[in-house]
């Protein structure tokens, strides 16, 4: 009975182990996964013990063939059935056994739950349940079954340290779930109900405790992440024509419908993100990883609203895919994403009707949050300060020193570099004209004519040029494509390619990219009149611009210089309570003690059991002398080993001087007989041992041993033999 019980305690230890992986995949995809995954292999495991009940389990080489072909069976019908039925079954269990870690580590989570992703899970979740069900059925140790449940543990955090969601519950589950395997396993001839009717409550308040408490521990060092030690996929270009090189074209013919737009409120619908300039053209560095839905977080502003938009490709080409900035999730179209812009792109060139479901999160920023920012300076803001003199140029473009005389003529005067932004931005919307005839092109030499001659231009000109401008400035700019407006039919918006938008963004420490429009009003009211106004979010970030920039313009010539970035309260390193470490150091004790005090009788008792027969017997009766002194016993220095076995049959019964008797007249005989102790009398002296522990046990009860157990002298050896045995 205690067997068997044993078994569906490992399986379900198991199981919720393997679901710890929900933080690589999710719930859904992991349950059916971990639980016959948990349950097979016990089942196999319990059958083959009993057929030979009497004789023992089945040989250990028997199991492991079994269950590989079971495991090879299961694995064929469940997780990769779509594979079976494909007739791709040995390609996708080989890259799912030996490559799909690294596969789950380059992926954002929560991973895809593709066949060869899962194919780890069940792999893992398996040979842990195997595994344990062999240990309960051929060790007597108690907590021995838990470990392999607890390998399932380290490889789901590993894989899910930076995943979605909480394994909290989970992990309560498995400290009640190891405390239950012990009581089971505590009285090797059935199982002991009575220590269970208490231990069992026990064991949940200890999982109740250990949920509460893990959000408040005080860790403030960041979890070992196996992602940063895996080499990300390398820049890939994703689509051969950029979209910024698309924007002439589509304002030459703007009633083309790119896609639809199901929301409850407009938003600037973001495309592209090209923050490398060579000279002649801007690109993209995004390092662009598959994800299942999840788009990592940005900057975290104060103020923000989030969006959910329902999208319906028609005839916008390419693999970039338009969403609100910034995405946090995605359903319905697979998808690569850049972490650092988050940033979308389609796996493979977007069809007409595809329809899929973004979630975004949008800050707001307000003029108080503006006017106290200052430039980033981190390794992303140094590359978007750059000025490169062009392909197989050997010195500078004499364009470039143009362009520094006339930022700082638009900017004169600016105090702080919101102010230059602003400034900026303000200055070319009165310098040019919006005009969609304008020849495409933003290289150095066709935006010095864009500045210089036609001052006229498209949303690409106005926007690269501010955002060269501002480079020469110190300012860190990138270009963004994406649209805004569109027409309203009912509650959808139809977003045609007149809508299309080009801006330039600076980046600010703390604030992340910032959104500057440099293009004159007229480009607005040159669309049609049924066209979607400008979104609220877009308003009040022109405004708050401008009221940022116009609190500073009081200020003295004195303050004229540019602050260096400054790390605000919020940001300031402050030092570790001392709290803090008192309590690390404490709970570093307390658990060292536990450790010493719950081990060293166990290590004591082993090397008792060690060594020849007569060191044997000796050890036997030790160990006899320790239960004793559950029930009193304090010293034997003054008693003889038969006055011992007295003293232990009246104080735990009859039944006990039927063990202590024999035993101390095996120790006598050891001691003092001229023949030297066979192996079988000290195996019959650790017989009566362990026979009396169990009736100590019953006598005096398992807490009030345990209470003794964490006492100090449970660290002593009792080394009372030469007094016992005069």
């Amino acid at each position: 009975m205690t067997r068997y019980v044993s078994l569906a305690v490992t399986a379900c230890l198991v199981a919720v182990a393997g679901l710890s992986f929900q933080r690589v995949f999710g719930f859904g995809p992991v349950v059916p996964v971990a639980a016959v995954a948990a349950v097979v292999p016990t089942l196999l495991s319990g059958l083959l013990s009993g057929p030979r009940k009497d004789k023992g389990p089945w040989p250990l080489w028997i199991s492991l063939v079994l269950t590989v072909v079971a495991w090879a069976g299961t694995v064929s019908v469940t997780v990769l059935r779509p594979a079976l039925s494909e007739g791709t079954l040995p390609q996708t269990l080989r890259e799912g056994v030996l490559s799909s870690w690294k596969s789950i580590l380059t992926t954002l989570l929560p991973a895809p739950a593709k066949p060869e992703f899962l194919v780890l899970v069940n792999v893992v979740v398996w040979l842990a349940a195997f595994a344990s069900a062999e240990l309960a059925l051929r060790t007597s140790l108690r907590a021995l079954p838990c470990l392999p449940a607890l390998g399932v543990w380290a490889v789901a955090l590993l894989l899910g340290v930076d995943g979605p969601g909480t394994n909290l519950p989970l992990a309560a589950a498995t400290v009640v779930l190891i405390a239950v395997l012990v009581l089971v396993r505590a009285d090797g001839t059935g199982i002991a109900w009575r220590p269970l009717a208490i231990g069992v409550p026990a064991a949940a308040v200890l999982g109740g405790l250990a949920f509460a408490a893990g959000p408040v521990v005080p860790v403030s060092a960041e979890p070992y992440n196996p992602r940063e030690q895996v080499a990300a996929p390398p820049p890939q270009q994703r689509d051969s024509v950029s979209p910024l090189d698309r924007v002439g074209g589509w304002l030459l013919s703007p009633d083309q419908v790119m896609f639809t737009v199901q929301a409850k409120r407009n938003e600037i619908e973001r495309l592209a993100v090209l923050d490398r300039f060579d000279g002649v053209t801007w690109s993209s560095t995004a390092r662009f990883v598959p994800t299942g839905s999840r788009v990592p977080e940005g900057p975290r502003p104060g103020k923000r609203h989030e969006v959910a938009q329902r999208i319906t490709i028609r005839d916008l080409p390419g693999v970039w895919v338009p969403a609100a900035d910034r995405p946090r999730e995605v359903d319905g179209l697979p998808v690569v994403v850049d972490p650092g812009s988050g940033a979308l792109a389609a796996a493979q060139p977007l069809r007409s009707g595809q329809t899929y479901r973004v979630d975004s999160v949008v800050p707001e920023w307000t003029a108080d949050d503006l006017a106290a920012a200052t430039v980033a300076n981190d390794a992303e803001a140094k590359g978007a300060r750059e000025l490169p003199w062009g392909p197989g140029a050997k010195e500078p473009p004499v364009q470039l020193a143009e362009f520094r005389k006339f930022a700082e003529a638009a900017t004169q005067g600016a105090v702080s570099p919101i102010q230059k932004a602003a400034m900026l931005a303000e200055y070319l919307k009165r310098y040019a004209r919006y005009d969609v005839t304008a020849p495409p092109g933003h290289s150095y030499r066709q935006l010095d004519y864009f500045l210089g001659e036609g001052r006229r231009g498209t949303p690409e000109h106005f926007a690269t040029a501010y955002a060269l401008l501002a480079r020469t400035l110190g300012l860190p700019s990138r270009v963004v494509v994406g649209f805004d407006g569109g027409n309203r039919a009912g509650d959808t918006v139809q977003v045609r390619s007149g809508d299309v938008m080009v801006w330039p963004e600076i980046k600010f420490d703390g604030l992340g990219w910032i959104r500057f429009n440099p293009l004159p009003d007229s480009a607005r009211k040159s669309k049609k009149n049924d066209s979607v106004a400008a979104g609220e979010t877009e308003q009040n970030l022109e405004q708050a611009q401008k009221n940022a920039a116009s609190q500073q313009r009081g200020q003295g010539p004195g303050n004229t210089t540019e602050k260096g970035p400054q790390k605000t309260p919020a940001t300031q390193d402050s030092p570790t309570p001392w709290w803090v470490f008192a309590a690390i150091a404490v709970g570093v004790l307390v658990i060292g003690y536990l450790f010493a005090v719950l081990l060293a009788p166990a290590l004591r008792k082993r090397r008792r059991r060690a060594g020849t027969p007569a060191a044997r017997i000796t050890g036997a009766w030790h160990q006899a002398l320790d239960h004793l002194a559950d029930v009193g016993l304090s010293t034997a220095r003054t008693l003889t080993a038969h006055e011992v076995a007295g003293y232990g049959a009246s104080n735990v019964g009859e039944d006990a001087h039927g063990h202590l008797g024999p035993l101390a007249d095996l120790v006598n005989r050891s001691r003092f007989a001229a023949s030297h102790s066979d192996p079988r009398a000290a195996d019959q002296a650790w017989h009566h041992t362990d026979q009396l522990g169990r009736l100590v046990t019953a006598k005096a009860g398992r807490l009030r041993r345990f209470r003794r157990r964490l006492h100090p002298r449970s660290l002593r050896d009792r080394r009372a033999l030469k007094a016992a045995g005069r």
